[in-house]
């Protein structure tokens, strides 16, 4: 009688392949290396994603909805698009070393692979078109934005050097820019 088969903790998984995208970049990103980091089977790693494709679509969705999940809690009940842009921009200012280099890794992995970037393109369009940019207020909320984007991007690659607290002060003067709606962030 063949015995059911053993459930595979995804979070395990996911966090070594994290850690040997970190390490090694996505060229390292086998199923055979995550499988020796998590401590599991190669064939569990493909029984729970299938494809390589799938761990890194898992990878990026699990970054995504815990920054989103970030902003919504900073945002309030019923926020506005500026209040969400706001939450956005704190969260992105007060993330530390670890998400830097966390985030670095998903970006990392979603340009080496340009067919995770259609949902990321719909991420950043949606934010966006939840503002009337024919609004001067909320094309600062835009420029804010895009700016707080291109510093992180700028940074995550690598391209930029700054501390913590220059990184702050930053993003506390783009916040400055926009006003606050409802006292969040």
């Amino acid at each position: 009688m063949a015995g059911r088969p053993r459930s595979i903790d995804r979070d395990l998984v996911l966090d070594a392949a994290e850690r040997i995208v970190l390490a090694s970049g996505a060229a390292g990103l086998s199923f055979d290396a995550v499988a020796r980091e998590a401590g599991v089977t190669k064939g569990g790693v493909q029984y729970a994603f299938g494809t390589r494709d799938n761990l890194i679509r898992a990878m990026i969705a699990r970054w995504g909805e815990a920054f989103d999940a970030d902003v919504a809690a900073r945002s309030g009940d019923a926020p506005t698009p500026r209040d969400t842009i706001r939450a956005h921009l704190a969260a992105t200012r007060d993330a530390d070393e670890a998400e830097h280099s966390r985030s670095a890794v998903m970006m990392t992995a979603l340009v080496q692979h340009p067919g995770q970037l259609s949902q990321t393109r719909d991420w950043y369009n949606a934010r966006l078109a939840a503002l009337d940019l024919d609004d001067p207020q909320n094309r600062r909320f835009a420029l804010a934005f895009l700016a707080g984007e291109g510093a992180f991007l700028l940074k995550a690659f690598g391209l930029v050097d700054l501390d913590e607290d220059q990184w702050r002060k930053l993003f506390d003067d783009m916040l400055a820019t926009i006003p606050v709606s409802n006292g969040s962030c």
